[in-house]
C-alpha cells in the first residue's frame, strides 16, 4: 500500500515533472525504478535515481530488465548527495531508510515524498533462477505502482515494454 502526505494526496491528479526514486545504495530498486519509469513515462519528464548510501552495481538488475528490453547503460549506484540536479516536484523512497532520509531531507521543502514500500530481492536464497525470480517480483510491482500512480491517475495511457 502507498502512503502518501497530505500534501501529494492534493496534486494527486497532476503529472510530476521531475522525479527521483531513492533506495537504500542505489543498486536494485531505484535504478530498476528509474529505467523503467524511463520508458514510461512521458520524455520530458525528469527522471534520476539515488541512494542513501553508496553501493555496487547488481548483475541480477541487469539480467531481468534485459528479459524486458531496458538497460541501467551506464548508471552507476550514487548517492543523494552526488546529484547534479536536487529539485524534484516527487520523490519515491522504495525502502523504510530512503523514506527517512526524503523526509528529512525535504523538511523546509515543498516536495512531495511518497513511499511505494518494495522488497529487497537480495534476501532470496535457492537457485540462480530463484533468486532471478526475486528480481523479476521487484521490477514487476515496481511497473505496476509507475503504471497505476504515475500514468494512468494523470489520463497517459501506459505503454507495455
Amino acid at each position: 500500500m502507498t502512503t502518501m502526505e497530505p500534501e501529494a494526496e492534493k496534486r494527486e491528479g497532476i503529472r510530476p515533472g521531475a522525479v527521483l526514486f531513492m533506495c537504500g545504495m542505489n543498486a536494485i530498486r531505484s535504478p530498476m525504478a528509474e529505467a523503467l519509469a524511463r520508458h514510461l513515462l512521458p520524455g520530458n519528464t525528469y527522471i534520476r535515481s539515488a541512494g542513501v548510501r553508496a553501493g555496487e552495481r547488481d548483475p541480477f538488475v541487469d539480467a531481468v530488465l534485459d528479459e524486458i528490453g531496458l538497460s541501467l547503460g551506464r548508471h552507476h549506484p550514487h548517492t543523494l548527495e552526488e546529484l547534479e540536479d536536487d529539485y524534484f516536484d516527487l520523490i519515491i523512497t522504495l525502502s523504510p531508510q530512503a523514506h527517512h532520509a526524503a523526509l528529512e531531507l525535504t523538511r523546509s521543502n515543498a516536495v512531495d515524498v511518497v513511499y511505494w514500500p518494495t522488497m529487497d530481492p537480495t534476501v532470496a536464497q535457492g537457485t540462480r533462477e530463484q533468486i532471478l525470480d526475486s528480481y523479476r517480483e521487484v521490477r514487476d510491482h515496481l511497473r505496476e505502482l509507475i503504471e497505476s500512480r504515475l500514468l494512468s491517475r494523470n489520463g497517459i495511457a501506459a505503454q507495455s515494454a
